[in-house]
């Protein structure tokens, strides 16, 4: 189901959308050492995936970049979840001159399409966003060269980041949501359901006290 955003025509200009861009950029650079997932590869994947994932969702391309762009910097401010990175959010979209009507939009749709909150009911943008953010986490390659990078990033071992994965993924895939759109989940859905095997293997194989024991300093 979709929720319809009552959108400010004429607003956005593709300049915007570079300004922030740009900022984003410096932002994730200047932090690198903070962000050795959740950094300028990321979002660069999650914007480009995202502005191709628009068209099938009849969304507004200019929006959904600008989310894209911004949706993960909660991760350079304090707190958790993406509700906690709304002051820098807002504070780069200012200082790029994107309306605060138009701010507020975008504020919406990265909350809407924040894996651990989303439902069956988001607006366009959000699910094109959504499905760009979750197909970087299901790549067959994340589990390989990134995951490591997530905990490192989080301060977590493996186990807890196996139980996070497990606890965000089955009910979306039980809902019939871990994709939205047709399009994407027809092409990427087989993904999803390798990484939720794998990391759903991983929590019993860690309560092996051999397989543990290999695992000590990674727990």
């Amino acid at each position: 189901m979709s929720v319809h955003l009552q959108k400010p025509p004429g607003v956005l200009s593709g300049q915007m959308v570079d300004l922030v861009r740009e900022m984003v950029r410096k932002l994730c650079t200047e932090h690198a050492a903070r962000l050795p997932f959740h950094g300028w590869k990321h979002i660069t994947f999650v914007e480009t995936k995202a502005a191709d994932f628009a068209g099938y969702a009849k969304a507004d391309e200019s929006l959904v970049r600008l989310a894209a762009l911004v949706h993960d910097l909660n991760y350079l401010s304090k707190g958790s979840g993406a509700a906690a990175g709304r002051p820098l959010r807002r504070q780069v979209l200012a200082d790029c001159g994107v309306p605060d009507d138009v701010a507020e939009l975008i504020e919406e749709i990265v909350l809407q399409a924040e894996t651990q909150h989303r439902g069956t009911e988001l607006c366009a943008e959000a699910k094109a966003l959504s499905d760009a953010d979750t197909l970087f986490k299901v790549l067959p390659t994340t589990p390989i060269m990134f995951a490591h990078r997530f905990m490192q990033e989080n301060e977590i071992g493996l186990r807890k980041l196996a139980g996070r994965i497990t606890g965000d993924q089955l009910p979306l895939h039980e809902a019939g949501i871990t994709f939205y759109l047709p399009e994407v989940r027809d092409r990427y859905e087989e993904w999803a359901v390798t990484n939720l095997r794998l990391w759903s293997a991983v929590l019993p194989a860690l309560d092996d006290p051999d397989v543990a024991a290999l695992m000590i300093d990674e727990l």
